[in-house]
């Protein structure tokens, strides 16, 4: 058994209630697709957990088609927006202890005043992304 950063080792939650630690998160695209391609056998069912502190905004909306995501505000505050199927912008704020559920194919996004770090549950299968100042598909 061994100790693990969850900012750098994120944790896989897989079918069968097995947990796996993650290689070294660096953030690029390229980490992401790996991991996919690690977990495909657990389809949708799988589920990333990982730990990220932001201070700036974020510069892109994403949606995970294939299941809900848990947004736990751990520390700061997160303004979470999620936009609606008729283009509406649904926003809530988020402190410490608070959080919120991207629900599957919502569209969303954070803004962040100062410093703010969440935990996140995440169906990664299909996550796409698109840049904050395009419009959804």
């Amino acid at each position: 058994m061994a100790a693990h950063d969850i900012k750098l080792h994120p944790i896989h939650l897989g079918r069968g209630a097995t947990a796996v630690v993650e290689p070294h998160f660096t953030g690029a695209l390229q980490w992401y697709e790996d991991y996919i391609e690690r977990h495909a056998a657990d389809g949708a069912e799988g589920r990333i957990v990982g730990l990220h502190t932001f201070t700036r905004s974020w510069d892109a909306w994403e949606m995970h088609p294939n299941g809900s995501e848990v947004v736990l505000c751990i520390s700061g505050t997160l303004m979470l927006s999620q936009e609606r199927a008729d283009g509406s912008v649904a926003r809530v704020t988020l402190l410490a202890g608070q959080y919120a559920i991207n629900e599957p194919g919502v569209w969303h996004t954070a803004d962040v005043e100062g410093e703010a770090t969440a935990l996140f549950i995440t169906a990664g299968l299909g996550t796409e992304h698109r840049p904050r100042n395009a419009p959804s598909t």
